[in-house]
């Protein structure tokens, strides 16, 4: 069985959840509870770069919101 996350002409959605967490997944799988999708369907190569652009901070939401009132 092929991994659905490697096929490369495969449609995928990039999702992220409430740590503003970033994740490439495949569109015809269901998106997980406490995820959303925020960008496709689009081919895998786009939906990465999307994400190489969009999530620049690799911290948790969390972390970046406790640094900022400290």
């Amino acid at each position: 069985m092929t991994n659905p996350f490697e096929t490369a002409d495969a449609e995928f959605v990039v999702l992220v959840n409430a740590e503003n967490q970033h994740s490439i997944w495949p569109d015809f799988v269901e998106v997980p509870q406490g995820w959303e999708t925020v960008y496709g369907p689009d081919a895998r190569q786009t939906c990465l770069d999307y994400i190489e652009e969009n999530w620049t901070d690799m911290r948790p939401q969390s972390l970046i919101d406790a640094q900022r009132s400290s």
